[in-house]
């Protein structure tokens, strides 16, 4: 009788060992979610899907409790008609139209080019680090309140963009 040669033996550990590993590390994605397929808000703002309607990245800049506030963020019309969002806090709303396919960025200052629109509110009743519940609605797909992060000039992106009495 003769005995394996000892490198058939190290081929057949080797290939062994291999499979082996291969089926425990196919076994981790196959009970761990994959976390790229969560959709989250990557900045400071929050998401919302109203219908075929997106608002991304949405929040109100104000420097203080009761200040005016200036709605951030971008409306996204997903559908192949037009569409009109009203954003609204408290008793004051404004409302954005929105063509077919269109994206708008919500803004100070830039509301005269297209693309852009100012939507403020004269008074927001929560200090900046807080949450002001926000209503966006739609004709088609009715209303959902959020509640949206208040951010003042402290972070030196919306210095700038944060709103005065007078603007």
């Amino acid at each position: 009788m003769t005995s394996p040669r000892p490198r058939t033996l190290r081929v057949a550990a080797l290939t062994t060992g291999l499979a082996v590993a291969g089926l425990v590390l196919a076994g981790c994605s196959a009970t761990n979610p994959m976390t790229t397929e969560d959709q989250y808000s990557a900045s400071d703002g929050v998401r919302v899907t109203l219908g075929d309607v997106r608002v991304s990245n949405l929040l109100v800049l104000s420097a203080a409790e009761g200040d005016v506030g200036s709605a951030q963020g971008g409306l996204i019309n997903e559908s192949n008609e037009d569409r009109s969002v009203t954003l609204a806090v408290g008793d004051e709303e404004t409302t954005v139209e929105l063509g077919p396919n269109e994206t708008v960025l919500l803004g100070t200052g830039r509301e005269s080019e297209d693309g852009f629109a100012e939507v403020t509110f004269p008074a927001v009743d929560v200090p900046p680090g807080g949450l002001v519940e926000v209503t966006v609605s739609t004709p088609e797909a009715g209303s959902i309140v959020v509640e949206v992060p208040v951010l003042d000039g402290t972070l030196p992106e919306y210095a700038s963009a944060v709103p005065t009495a007078s603007s």
